[in-house]
């Protein structure tokens, strides 16, 4: 008789099987945190695509300012300052009898069919409805409530420390809450302004 050749049996042991389950978590929770990111980004991209939108229209507001024969440039400044422009945030409402945004006489934004938009004129979006087509009985109505506005326009220096008269700088700034975010939201612009156009 022969004896028997042992048989070792390959395979892996508790301890590797461990490491590799703790590897594979962390890899699936970095994972999945990266895919909530990316679901919050899209859940807010109108709300700051809307706010990029409207320090956009507020900045040409500034510049429609200067553009007007019928501003001086020294008017193409805060209220504190002697200019148009209202200090402190306000909410976004549509330009008055001046044609120009954030200045005094701002007043209730329209809906398309001519009604005030809801919560005092202040600006709202009209979105398609249930039906998927913009224009028909089941749109609705969207207040732009949650966002504020604010013009700072500041004089600027030479390095000497003597003011630059003809030169500005206007910052436009948007805040605005979103729902799912219990912390505020902003959006900055700021350029330089000119007094010759």
């Amino acid at each position: 008789m022969q004896p028997k050749a042992s048989q070792r049996q390959e395979g892996f042991t508790l301890l590797e099987v461990l490491i590799s389950t703790v590897i594979l978590t962390i890899g699936m929770v970095s994972v999945l945190g990266a895919l909530c990111l990316a679901v919050s980004a899209t859940q807010t991209a109108q709300q700051d695509m809307i706010a990029r939108q409207l320090a956009s229209e507020a900045m040409e507001s500034v510049y429609a300012a200067r553009n007007d024969s019928e501003m001086t440039w020294s008017q193409v400044n805060n209220v504190s300052n002697g200019g148009v422009f209202v200090d402190g945030p306000v909410q976004v409402k549509c330009a008055g009898p001046d044609g120009i945004l954030g200045t005094a006489d701002d007043a209730a934004c329209l809906t398309p069919a001519g009604a005030n938009c809801p919560n005092g004129g202040v600006r709202c979006l009209t979105e398609p409805g249930p039906d998927g087509i913009l224009g028909t009985a089941d749109d609705v109505t969207v207040s732009l409530v949650n966002y504020t506005q604010t013009f700072q326009i500041t004089p600027l220096f030479t390095a000497s420390g003597s003011l630059e008269p003809a030169l500005r700088q206007v910052t436009i700034t948007i805040n605005y809450s979103i729902a799912q975010s219990p912390v505020p939201k902003t959006y900055t612009i700021t350029e330089y302004i000119s007094a010759y156009h």
